[in-house]
Order: structure tokens, then C-alpha cells, then sequence
């Protein structure tokens, strides 16, 4: 089997995202006709637990202001919205997500930038869940936002952010198409962190998240199996295996002779020599 590697710019999306399937597959979503525009907006589901969302923020060409008074609740920008749905693991467990709009304007470099507040905790370590999924439209659109993020969360990975951290997210697609026709859409990351300087007198034992969704690039990567095995292929590779083997066995073969031959001439010429000698 080869994998081939293309990259397609987002803009040429809208002719090849109306033929991804209309069910959930592993890592992939349906795409409707009103979504294939000239940019993909992706959705954010942010699980704070006792975390609490104090900012969230749309900037543009990689540039985030300053903080002012972090810590205290400020601008909450983003368009959001907050489910909870039962775990589709245990189906014991409620979960409750933040859904956030991730960037839209590629070209612009766009990016979102939030920020969490926990309190005093007695864990050893703090994180926040977060995971990505492919339409912000069909969320909004969906009539059962529960069952549309359980399936998002048994078809999507999810990663985390500590705290203490400005967690920087550098999204990209990748879209597979399958041997059977299907095509898959799944995320990739790359993910930078930088510490955060605490500045705040009364800081106590509180902690401050910082995370940034931005794209990557204004590129996607189709990646494509082509299955090169069929039944004449088998044929040549068990001839080419046959045609290998009875050479080596001829040269074998003919090595052997070869060998025979030079001791026997070995032989007599020392038989030749005593026979001189004596």
C-alpha cells in the first residue's frame, strides 16, 4: 500500500469537503453545503470542571494585548455556549463543556484567547480538557447539542492545559480518504507553552490558565491510500520470489563445481610434484 500526501489551500475546500459521509466516523463529522465556504470554522469544547472562563477574546496577526487585572472576571467576546451531556464511555458520569467558535479568518491569522480562574484546590496537579471537532455551524444548527458532543467526544481526541501556563494551540486538518471511499477529518497540533510571570500580591493558593487556539497555516493536508495489491501484482511477487530463488540455487549450484573442480586440479598438481620429487 503507498500513502500519497497532498496539501490543498482552504479556499479549494468547498468541491471536496460536500463528499465527506454524513455520519460520525472516527475523527470526521458531516460537513453540510452551508459550511463548505471559503474557511473552516472549527468548534472548541473546553472542560473547566471548577475552573471558571474570566476572559475569552478573538485577536488577529499573532498580537495579544497586554493582561489587564488577570485574575478578575473581564470580556467575554467569543460566541459560547455551555452543555452538558452524559459521558459516552461510562454513561455514568456528566460532563459539562464550555463550546467556544474557534478562529475563522485564516489570512488574518486570527486566534482566540482565553483565560480560567480555579480556586484553592487540593489536587497535586491542575489541568483543564479540551478537544476539537470540525463544524462550530452544526453544533449551533444541531437540535440535540447533548448527543451531538457525545458523539463528538467518542470520535475526537482530547488534550489538556495546565496551569500556570500560556498553553499557545496551532491547529491544522488533515482529511483521509479511506480504501473504501470514505473520507476522515481529524486535527493535528502543535502546542508551545510559556510560563506565566505571576505579578498579584494575593495570589494565594489560586491558578491562572491561558490558552490559544490559532490555525497553523492556510493549507490542508489530504492524505489518500492507494492500494497497489490485486491479484497480478501477487503473481509477479511470487514469480519475481521463485526466479530469485533458482538463481541463487544455480549459482549455487555452479559455486560448488566450481569448488570441485580447483581441488581436483589442487591435487593434481601435487600429486604431479611428489612424483617428481621421489
Amino acid at each position: 500500500m503507498i500513502r500519497q500526501e497532498i496539501s490543498t489551500a482552504y479556499q479549494e475546500l468547498n468541491e471536496d469537503m460536500e463528499q465527506v459521509p454524513a455520519d460520525l466516523v472516527a475523527g470526521t463529522e458531516e460537513v453540510d453545503e452551508e459550511d463548505t465556504s471559503s474557511t473552516i470554522l472549527p468548534g472548541i469544547a473546553i472542560y473547566p470542571g471548577q475552573a471558571e472562563l474570566l476572559a475569552c477574546k478573538h485577536h488577529y496577526y499573532d498580537y495579544i494585548l497586554p493582561l489587564v487585572n488577570p485574575g478578575l472576571p473581564g470580556e467575554i467576546e467569543c460566541i459560547t455556549e455551555r452543555v452538558n451531556y452524559t459521558d459516552p464511555f461510562t454513561n455514568e458520569t456528566t460532563k459539562h463543556a464550555v463550546i467556544v467558535q474557534g478562529p475563522r479568518e485564516v489570512k488574518k491569522r486570527e486566534l482566540v484567547f482565553m483565560q480560567f480562574h480555579l480556586n484553592e484546590t487540593d489536587q497535586d496537579f491542575s489541568a483543564i480538557d479540551y478537544l476539537l471537532f470540525f463544524s462550530f455551524q452544526e453544533f449551533l444548527k444541531s437540535p440535540n447539542k447533548s448527543a451531538f458532543m457525545k458523539r463528538c467526544e467518542s470520535s475526537y481526541s482530547s488534550w489538556k492545559f495546565s496551569g500556570g501556563f500560556r498553553t499557545w494551540v496551532k491547529m491544522s486538518l488533515v482529511k483521509t480518504k479511506e480504501e473504501d471511499g470514505r473520507k476522515t477529518v481529524e486535527f493535528r497540533q502543535e502546542i508551545s507553552v510559556v510560563n506565566y510571570i505571576e505579578r498579584r500580591t494575593k495570589a494565594g493558593g489560586d491558578q491562572l490558565f491561558f490558552v490559544v487556539f490559532e490555525w497553523k497555516d492556510p493549507f490542508i493536508q489530504e492524505v489518500q491510500d492507494i492500494v497497489t495489491a490485486n491479484p497480478w501484482n501477487m503473481i509477479a511477487l511470487l514469480c519475481g520470489i521463485f526466479l530469485a530463488l533458482f538463481k541463487a540455487a544455480d549459482f549455487a549450484k555452479l559455486s560448488v563445481k566450481w569448488m570441485i573442480k580447483i581441488r581436483k586440479r589442487h591435487l593434481k598438481r601435487r600429486s604431479q610434484v611428489l612424483n617428481h620429487i621421489s
